[in-house]
């Protein structure tokens, strides 16, 4: 069987491409299709593949300004040149999805998200989007839904990668998925026998993350906040934060393994469409408390792996900070690892391969 792999850009190793390694373990011959490949960037497991490129990759500065060419990614995916085929699987975030399949092929998406700068998170990318870029955004965005929409016809099944991103699936695309959770490397993370007096906060520092609700938060409580990253929003957040909040940036992967398991819980106000974060603590032994929306609904259960807060204001983590401490001792760190390890790679692995041969 000849398998084609469509992944909107390979610029970095975030989960997405984690994703992308386990479909090349699983189709170890599949060619792979992007936009942009920067090969210094990519694992060797990626790389040992045939990639190609659509002619974005040629143009000036692609690979750190490939967002710049959004508009032109459509007409690039229609360009390339998928017959012989017979297993396509696309890999949707970025434009990706929007191929012509041919006939005889079965053409599959696994979706991380419906693109958010072009749906639900429009707003908040216009708003923050400089003079230039605010005016010409409203006809270019137009223009990307009507493709968006009408391209999701050229898929025969949906993986939405949780149940927030099959709901999105269907209000845009009215189309419905089967739910395929990513894989996470829950065997890179151990509890520690120790836990330290400090909560802790991993991602970058970018508006929908919320770290600003959670500095609020522990500004008013005095409790110790660690925060790991590095963003656009880390210049605001430090003049915002007392000095019970602790700054890191970015840290390498072993230190990051260890605040995992040594906090005392993980912070997580942010929505995410899944949310490797809060799986990754948990894989480490440790409690989430998480805004109850998006992929932390099926990551996260409540009392046993950890506490929802019902609304996206410090008083409400606060609460939830609160509830949690009086409820400490109910947490069981290897209960809560053993939950972990249902979103494990070769789980994925498993399920994709069910899913895929299932319609073949």
């Amino acid at each position: 069987m000849k398998t084609a792999i469509i992944h909107y850009w390979l610029v970095g190793m975030r989960g997405g491409e984690k994703v992308l390694e386990s479909l090349c373990e699983l189709y170890p011959d599949a060619d792979i299709y992007t936009h942009v490949h920067d090969p210094e960037k990519i694992s060797d497991k990626i790389n040992s593949h045939n990639i190609h490129t659509t002619f974005i990759n040629q143009l000036p500065m692609a690979r750190s300004h490939y967002q710049t060419y959004l508009p032109l990614m459509p007409l690039a995916l229609e360009q390339l040149d998928l017959r012989g085929y017979d297993l396509i699987i696309s890999c949707e975030s970025g434009p990706c999805k929007g191929i012509i399949p041919p006939p005889d092929a079965l053409h599959v998406s696994y979706v991380h998200t419906p693109m958010r700068y072009v749906w639900d998170m429009y707003p908040d990318y216009r708003n923050s989007a400089g003079f230039l870029k605010k005016l010409l955004m409203p006809p270019i965005m137009h223009y990307l839904r009507l493709w968006d929409v009408s391209t999701a016809s050229r898929v025969d099944a949906f993986a939405a990668n949780s149940n927030f991103v099959k709901k999105r699936l269907a209000r845009f695309y009215h189309r419905d998925a089967t739910v395929i959770h990513p894989p996470v490397d829950t065997d890179e993370f151990r509890p520690a026998e120790k836990v330290d007096d400090y909560y802790l906060m991993v991602g970058e520092l970018v508006h929908y993350k919320k770290a600003d609700l959670a500095i609020k938060a522990f500004n008013e409580m005095g409790k110790k906040l660690v925060i790991i990253g590095d963003g656009e929003q880390l210049p605001e957040l430090r003049s915002l934060a007392e000095s019970n909040i602790s700054f890191l940036g970015r840290q390498p992967f072993e230190a990051i393994k260890t605040h995992f398991a040594t906090c005392r819980a993980l912070i997580f106000p942010g929505i995410e469409d899944f949310g490797i974060v809060p799986v990754e603590a948990m894989a480490s032994g440790r409690p989430v408390i998480a805004f109850a929306k998006g992929g932390a609904m099926d990551t996260v259960e409540e009392g046993v792996t950890g506490v929802f807060f019902h609304e996206q204001t410090p008083e409400s983590l606060m609460q939830a900070v609160g509830r949690f401490e009086r409820e400490i001792d109910n947490f069981d760190a290897k209960q809560i690892r053993s939950h972990a390890e249902q979103f494990s790679k070769e789980i994925f692995k498993q399920k994709i391969q069910e899913f895929i041969d299932s319609l073949l």
